[in-house]
């Protein structure tokens, strides 16, 4: 099985940053390989945040995070990076790293990892 390991989050005060890491034991750039970043607030159901296709490296951000938080992937360190400044208390959440052979767009993703928390403080 892909194995998703999340690491970076934290507490923060509103403005800061954080970077999270997601090392993967399983790592592809097929044509419509792709790796997501997925936040989910207490009581609110899970979002996608960021996701890069990692053959072509074509991102994608959900539109409260653009301009803020960048994706960005390794290949040869089978890794995905989430670089996230000027951090908001809305952004508080767990963060969950995921994976798709078939992307393109928020769904399809069948490996997650365990997740990181991001607190940030206003």
């Amino acid at each position: 099985q892909v194995q998703l390991v999340e690491s970076g989050g934290g507490s923060v005060e509103a403005g800061g940053s954080l970077k999270l890491s997601c090392a993967a034991s399983a790592y592809t750039t097929g044509p419509r390989a792709c790796m997501a970043w997925f936040r989910q607030a207490p009581g609110k159901e899970r979002e996608g945040v960021a996701r890069i296709a990692t053959g072509s490296g074509n991102t994608y951000y959900t539109d409260s995070v653009k301009g803020r938080f960048t994706i960005s992937r390794d290949n040869a360190k089978n890794t995905v990076y989430l670089q996230m400044n000027s951090l908001k208390s809305e952004d508080t959440g767990l963060y969950y790293c995921a994976t798709s052979g078939d992307g393109g767009t928020w769904y399809g993703f069948g490996f997650w990892g365990q997740g990181t928390q991001v607190t940030v403080s206003s």
